[in-house]
């Protein structure tokens, strides 16, 4: 049994280092979302031709113009996309080690009945904690990483028809992300007998 503690200690670590992953992912697509929030907020000023004034002199500077900021737009939107697959990768880590903590409790010629899952030692925590502290690790990310989805596409949509209040609205929603509070996602591994 204590075995068995000591390799969801390791399973926890992983999740861990998993989670700091996730931060600074986190901060990358902040400000990812905010350098192409600019740019769209600056699409209906470079298109009104009457915010050249003297620059209207110079043939296709609104197009020139125009078409550098769609370009910049362009490799935001697809540095969004891969920023979106690093975060797939760490909810895909999460799942594997959920199945994996959850395979080792049930699987083999060792298979541990409910009260043996439900058994402490000392002040580590059981089989079953340990198997539900992974699944709920990989639930809120989970679904941490489905609403960053939906607000990265919705950039794409606002970038068609631009909306400052909407766009704010959507940024919003994503610098208060994750919604996995401190406290409640912490890992606490088990101190070592």
């Amino acid at each position: 049994m204590e075995a068995m503690i000591k390799k969801y200690q390791q399973k926890f670590r992983k999740a861990k280092d998993e989670m700091s992953k996730w931060d600074e992912l986190q901060s990358r697509l902040i400000s990812q979302f905010r350098n192409a929030s600019s740019i769209i907020d600056r699409l209906q000023v470079i298109q009104n031709s009457k915010n050249y004034a003297s620059l209207n002199s110079v043939q296709g500077i609104e197009v020139a113009v125009l078409q550098k900021q769609m370009d910049s737009l362009q490799t935001i939107l697809l540095s969004m996309k891969n920023t979106m697959e690093e975060f797939r990768a760490v909810v895909l880590s999460l799942d594997k080690l959920q199945r994996d903590g959850k395979q080792l409790a049930q699987g083999g010629s060792n298979q541990m009945n409910r009260k043996q899952l439900q058994q402490r030692i000392g002040v580590k925590p059981s089989l079953t904690n340990c198997m539900d502290g992974l699944m709920l690790l990989h639930e809120m990310h989970l679904a941490e990483y489905l609403l960053k989805s939906s607000l990265v596409s919705a950039l794409s949509v606002l970038a068609l028809r631009p909306n400052s209040s909407d766009l704010g609205a959507v940024q919003q929603l994503l610098v208060d992300q994750p919604n996995i509070v401190k406290e409640e996602g912490q890992i606490h591994v088990p101190p070592m007998m």
